[in-house]
């Protein structure tokens, strides 16, 4: 049975922020170029990709005034175009994913000692964390077979988690010890839906 083509929704969004006049952000064009940067502890020089962001901060229909803001991306890639490089770097690393994640799920960008070097091996302590949960993800095994795209995006999945579910989903399991010969029974005294993958990866590292 034919059905009418459904019409695209009003932008009701962009309606409210003009009646009620608040304060918003338009982009309004991207300049891009690339330089050669050496840092001064460095021996070898580096790619430096910039972007110019040419913003104007409007308030309801009026214009306030424009911004400019830039951000630079540093590679050794010498093979890609500036903007492949730029899309990569956005596509791939989520940086303010990762920002947040490092501040508010590990604390490593906090300083809770009294030196510049013990801040700074807190800050490795705690980051080391977080590899470690991208390192769980990417030990998941994507075995050939039936179940090989669901087993690929349990493990995109995982690899995305913010750090304080993957504790609740795979670190934080109430679990009984238990002696018995010469071997130690680890139980787990809980169920949740994520426990076939947290198995899955016991399995593969026990190989």
């Amino acid at each position: 049975m034919n059905t009418q083509p459904r019409r695209t929704p009003e932008n009701v969004k962009a309606r409210i922020v003009t009646e009620r006049e608040y304060e918003t952000l338009r982009l309004d064009s991207e300049d891009i170029a690339e330089f050669e940067y050496r840092p001064t502890a460095c021996r070898q020089k580096y790619r430096m990709v910039v972007i110019r962001k040419n913003i104007t901060k409007a308030k309801g229909e009026a214009a306030l005034f424009d911004d400019v803001r830039y951000f630079f991306y540093i590679t050794n890639e010498r093979e890609w175009s500036a903007d492949a490089i730029v899309f990569s770097a956005n596509d791939r690393c989520h940086q303010e994913n990762l920002h947040a994640q490092l501040k508010s799920g590990v604390r490593a960008l906090r300083a809770p000692v009294d030196t510049l070097e013990s801040n700074w091996a807190y800050m490795v302590m705690t980051a080391l964390g977080w590899n470690v949960k991208a390192w769980w993800a990417l030990s998941l095994p994507e075995p050939p077979g039936r179940w090989r795209d669901k087993y690929r995006q349990e493990k995109r999945w995982v690899l995305g988690l913010e750090f304080r579910s993957f504790v609740h989903a795979f670190v934080g399991l109430p679990c009984q010890v238990l002696r018995t010969g010469r071997k130690l029974v680890y139980r787990l005294l809980s169920w949740n839906p994520h426990l076939r993958v947290f198995f899955r990866l016991v399995e593969t590292l026990n190989c």
